[in-house]
């Protein structure tokens, strides 16, 4: 007697990214109210992202319909979990650009992408007096693992600096690479300035000083394509929460022949080829370093994500949120008193604008903002050394996704109008 077949929730998708208000209808968030009756107005993607009806379904027809532990259960269940678990993995294989699925693992996000590379590569690599780059612009999970490899190795971290603009200073790296450079961690993306960094160079000029690169790609992945392969990158994370993925999901791409050498950075479960009472044999890539119960059902939820973002299609995403920023930085900047970080051109800058105003803080302006339903974000934004170089400890920042839309920019600057004449 043959096994039954599952029926599964089928996703819809949009077939065609002409309407923003076709994207917005995907997302059930959106039609929420403030308590006061006002509509969301959600412009803090940078933070996290919200979520189509096609990652919700997905997620809700494993667990409704094949859920089940993976790799080691020969039931049905089991089986077909664990084909939707790897055919997750084959679907950010493709996302990435990267040459092999074992060369792409789950993680918890990009910090947990950074911390297994600083155990795993860096406690095996980095020795005493041996340097590590980073930038003043990184998220704090670019740079308190390294910190802490450094502590633990006897090793220095040097700072690249930015220049006035925001932009990273080139000509300072170039002067920072040497014999003692071993590992270069750099963001693809600013978080607050919404600057790009020119990886093909950062790249290119660390692997001539025999030195290795681990990208942050938590800005840059919900925004450009990725292609690992040609940008030669040895080490990339993302978070799946940036790129309407559920949250406790990430990637972190490694170069097979990395990623072999490391040894693994947790041990249990899944990892493991064979144990005795004398130790373990290691299970090869990935599951080598997938200890324990795998994020399954956020992982083929992440999948999804970048399904639907490969069907509205990069061209469409690309246009839409530079109309956005250059349409908010232009009305900010009509805003009295109101000051700008990072590069002075938006054409070419990420969806992010962060800014401070005059005689106003910006947990007060956030405060004032939601009570209109406009939600941005407040505070350093685990960004300070990024905020002491330009001599201020927090600032308000605007994040703009594929579901906003200009009449909400436009409500933005109204907003902040409003705001600084009540709090002035």
């Amino acid at each position: 007697m043959g096994r039954p077949s599952f029926l599964f929730l089928e996703e819809t998708l949009p077939m065609s990214a002409t309407s923003v208000q076709t994207i917005r209808d995907d997302f059930p968030i959106l039609r929420q109210k403030t308590a006061s009756g006002a509509p969301i107005v959600y412009l803090d993607n940078a933070a996290s992202t919200q979520h189509p009806w096609s990652v919700l379904k997905k997620m809700e027809s494993v667990y409704t319909d094949r859920y089940a532990n993976v790799h080691r259960g020969i039931h049905f269940l089991s089986e077909h979990c664990t084909e939707a678990y790897e055919q997750a993995r084959e679907t950010l294989t493709d996302f990435l650009g990267a040459q092999f699925s074992s060369e792409v693992l789950f993680t918890s996000g990009t910090t947990m992408g950074a911390n297994l590379v600083a155990h795993s590569w860096g406690d095996k690599n980095i020795k005493a007096g041996d340097e590590i780059l980073i930038s003043e612009m990184e998220h704090h999970s670019n740079s308190v693992p390294w910190f802490q490899l450094a502590k633990r190795k006897g090793a220095a971290v040097k700072v690249i600096p930015l220049d006035d603009k925001g932009d990273l200073n080139l000509n300072a790296y170039k002067e920072f690479l040497n014999e003692k450079t071993k590992l270069v961690a750099i963001t693809a993306a600013s978080n607050v300035l919404g600057s790009y960094n020119d990886l093909e160079t950062i790249v290119l000029l660390a692997h001539r000083a025999d030195a290795v690169v681990f990208i942050d790609a938590a800005q840059w992945a919900p925004h450009q394509p990725l292609n690992v392969q040609k940008l030669g990158i040895d080490f990339l994370a993302f978070s799946g929460h940036k790129m309407l993925g559920p949250t406790a999901i990430g990637i972190l791409y490694g170069k097979q022949t990395h990623l072999e050498e490391m040894p693994p950075f947790l041990g249990g479960g899944s990892m493991v080829k064979t144990v005795t009472n004398r130790g373990f044999e290691v299970a090869k890539l990935p599951e080598k370093f997938e200890a324990g119960t795998p994020p399954i059902v956020e992982a083929i939820g992440l999948a999804a994500a970048a399904e639907y973002l490969r069907q509205v299609g990069w061209d469409f995403i690309h246009a839409h949120l530079q109309n956005l920023t250059t349409r908010a930085h232009n009305a900010l900047l009509a805003i009295e008193g109101l000051d700008l970080l990072g590069p002075a051109d938006p054409i070419g800058k990420n969806s992010v604008l962060s800014f401070t105003l005059e005689n106003v803080h910006p947990h007060d302006l956030a405060q004032i903002l939601d009570q209109q339903g406009i939600a941005i974000r407040a505070g350093h934004h685990c960004a300070m050394p990024l905020h002491q170089r330009f001599g201020i400890t927090s600032s308000a920042r605007a994040s703009f996704y594929i579901y906003n839309t200009a009449e909400e920019v436009d409500q933005l600057a109204t907003g902040i109008r409003k705001a600084a004449s009540l709090l002035r």
